[in-house]
């Protein structure tokens, strides 16, 4: 029900489409209405069977009706023919133009609320930290803002169009039904008969339905294994190909795939299966019907044209009734797709920014990391770790893969909170400022370069964020980074779409990018992680250089994993164990006998 209730709140701000799409879906039913009525009777009673229309029911009919019957008894055939064919005309020219209208409004109201759930998943995405991305699966999320969307998208356009459109022809084939028991003295037992049968109809489908959000779910989540499949080939295809594993990927991509079209199979032979059940509960109900009428039909006691007029609403109130049956599957798939889709927007991020957060100053002084600790899911990161970087200072960490050194330089910007102790910048505890004034001050550089499918200039001046985009500062940037003279040689210089992750440059290009990027963002606070590693020589030469003149007059973190390119740092400090061992000085390191030396000595003999 809570779902149900979620689903409704998105189509609420939308209501007035659905207003106009019922409007529509009432005009064209009231067309049906009177075209069995006003064109069936007379037909049948005055041009086939040649005789009057008679109203014999036992109520008075009113003045425009009894009116109409006389006008129509009075005319010639020919005459008669002409006018019903006319209304004949009007009634299924109109009927498809509203049928229309009721159908793009229908639609109109699923693609609104469709963007609006697509909207707050991406919103919901961006809010959630580094801790949730971590555990889960880019393929498996991008399968919930598609194709969930998209089954939830299907699953409602067809739910709303029966439930607006189904009960309307309900009610017009009961009104046609009471009109013809009321005013062509029809018996009662035919109504009460036909109200006790035709709800039988249902109860298989009920059945049926339970059984489809089960499958429904399972269908996503298959969906959702495949995207993420999908993905991890495609972006790794490199290494799919230098260790020869296509005839692997392609068995793993088919064994999933088979997995799903078994499933869809399920889903689709049981919605297939609600059609001939229903179907056949309503023949049955119908000769039933009239079985238990035969004898006012022999006995000639009311009009012939009234009994057709009575059978065609009864039968076509088979449609309605069984499809408001099947409304009961497709829901379910639908809250099968939303309980996924609410269980992300549920998802709340577990960095979060003070209601009273205050504006963070630009750094003049320090950071200060004192008894910070972090923990790992089960597994504690860092312990207890002490470290001061004073303004303009340069702290090299260093330390074995896996001990810590990225995780520490994370919680300066807050992509993760230490479970433990502060941080402060001039002694501002970095949890009691927004995270925008936080942030605004911290470039990075990282060895895992994001660079988007987009031109070179656009990258670049990405690092100025909500500031826009100032093409003279980008090509300044891009100078310092030495980026400038390989931009001009590209094809359309900066305003080359460089790929997706940057694929059409070198590594040292995407680097040099990369420090563009946070150059013309210009922070005070700067981290460097691994921004130098898996390069050429000459590609780390120039790469360094970008980076010493990125790094000047800043307070830099770098963590560095060529220990040659940390010598000038103003401090180093080594991680072991969750713990700084040590810190000092590159000549101070290699003076005594320290875990520093010892890394520093082991990588030059391995050179």
């Amino acid at each position: 029900m809570n779902e149900y209730k979620r689903l409704v709140s998105f189509i609420r701000p939308h209501i007035w489409i659905l207003v106009i799409a019922v409007v529509f879906t009432i005009l064209a039913q009231l067309l049906q209405g009177v075209s069995i009525v006003g064109t069936l009777i007379p037909t049948v009673d005055k041009i086939i069977a040649k005789k009057d229309i008679v109203l014999a029911g036992n109520v008075s009919a009113p003045p425009i009706l009894t009116d109409l019957v006389d006008k129509a008894n009075r005319m010639t055939p020919a005459k008669l023919v002409n006018i019903l064919l006319l209304i004949f005309t009007i009634a299924f020219l109109l009927k498809p133009l509203f049928e229309f209208f009721n159908s793009y409004f229908v639609n109109k109201l699923g693609e609104r609320v469709m963007k609006s759930i697509r909207d707050s998943l991406f919103d919901r995405l961006l809010t959630l930290s580094l801790d949730f991305y971590s555990q889960s699966s880019t393929g498996k999320l991008v399968s919930k803002i598609t194709y969930d969307v998209t089954v939830l998208k299907n699953s409602l356009v067809q739910g709303i169009t029966t439930v607006i459109t189904e009960p309307a022809k309900l009610i017009i084939y009961s009104g046609v039904i009471f009109f013809v028991k009321v005013y062509f003295s029809i018996s009662w037992r035919w109504i009460i008969i036909s109200l006790i049968l035709l709800p039988t109809v249902i109860f298989p489908v009920r059945v049926i339905g339970k059984r489809l959000r089960k499958i429904a779910l399972k269908i996503q989540e298959k969906m959702g294994d495949i995207n993420a499949m999908l993905y991890e080939a495609i972006s790794g295809i490199r290494i799919v190909k230098a260790f020869q594993m296509e005839g692997y990927e392609k068995k793993r991509f088919a064994d999933q795939n088979a997995n799903f079209y078994k499933i869809n199979m399920k889903s689709i032979k049981r919605m297939l299966v609600v059609r001939p059940i229903t179907e056949c509960i309503a023949v049955f109900c119908v000769v039933l019907l009239i079985w238990f009428g035969k004898n006012d039909l022999l006995s000639g006691t009311f009009s012939f044209g009234a009994f057709m007029a009575l059978l065609f609403a009864l039968l076509s109130l088979m449609k309605p009734i069984k499809s408001l049956s099947r409304v009961y599957g497709i829901m379910q798939q639908a809250l099968a797709a939303s309980s996924r889709i609410f269980e992300l927007l549920d998802t709340h991020p577990t960095v979060v920014e003070k209601k009273d957060a205050g504006i963070l100053a630009p750094i003049k002084r320090d950071i200060l990391f004192k008894n910070v600790s972090f923990k790992y899911q089960k597994k504690l990161v860092l312990k207890d770790v002490n470290l001061k970087a004073e303004k303009g200072e340069i702290v090299a960490i260093v330390g074995s893969s896996g001990v810590g050194k990225t995780t520490l330089v994370n919680l300066i910007p807050r992509f993760y909170d230490a479970i433990g102790g502060s941080i402060r910048i001039d002694g501002v505890d970095i949890k009691d400022v927004t995270f925008e004034s936080l942030r605004r001050q911290i470039g990075i550089v990282t060895q895992d370069l994001i660079l988007f499918n987009d031109t070179a200039k656009f990258n670049i001046a990405y690092g100025g964020g909500k500031s826009g985009l100032n093409e003279s500062a980008v090509i300044e940037a891009a100078k310092v980074a030495n980026a400038h003279d390989f931009i001009m040689d590209l094809p359309q210089g900066y305003d080359t779409v460089i790929g997706e992750k940057g694929v059409r440059l070198s590594g040292g290009q995407k680097q040099r990018i990369a420090i563009a990027r946070a150059m013309y963002k210009n922070p005070p606070i700067l981290i460097l992680d691994e921004a130098t590693s898996q390069l050429d020589t000459e590609s780390e030469i120039l790469v360094q250089d970008a980076l010493n003149r990125l790094m000047k007059g800043r307070t830099v973190f770098v963590i560095a994993h060529r220990l040659s390119t940390i010598k000038n740092a103003t401090k180093i400090v080594t991680l072991e164990d969750g713990l700084i061992k040590e810190s000092g000085t590159h000549k101070e390191l290699m003076d005594d006998d320290t875990l520093y030396k010892k890394l520093y000595d082991l990588q030059f003999k391995e050179r």
